[in-house]
């Protein structure tokens, strides 16, 4: 049997690529690039890469997967954040040990303090 030997890439559906892209190349300190079929990658210097791939449906329910990024300061990474166009997930959780928020295309994602890291 063949091993898998690293991950690649995580794939998340959007219905606009390039602006959920932008968005986390912006979050990440990263670089957008784009593919012919409206497809979008992200390239960050620290994690693994984010392929974006263009579905016309939109997101309906919460997802079973999501990202958590670290920030040393989460209020602040929250605002700027929030400046990019992401949206505060209390209904999901509210208690205040993490932050969870939502992309611009309603996907969760928490950022967490450093002792979670």
């Amino acid at each position: 049997m063949t091993q898998i030997t690293q991950f690649s890439s995580l794939a998340i559906d959007a219905n606009n690529p390039e602006r959920l892209g932008a968005f986390w190349a912006a979050m990440l300190g990263g670089t957008i690039s784009l593919d012919g079929d409206g497809d979008a990658r992200v390239t960050a210097p620290t994690g693994p890469r984010l392929d974006f791939l263009l579905v016309p449906e939109p997101k309906t329910v919460k997802g079973r997967l999501h990202l958590d990024v670290w920030a040393a300061d989460v209020e602040a990474a929250t605002l700027s954040a929030i400046e990019l166009g992401a949206t505060r997930a209390d209904d999901v959780y509210d208690g205040g040990r993490w932050q969870v928020l939502r992309d611009p295309e309603g996907n969760e994602f928490c950022i967490l303090p450093p002792e979670y890291a």
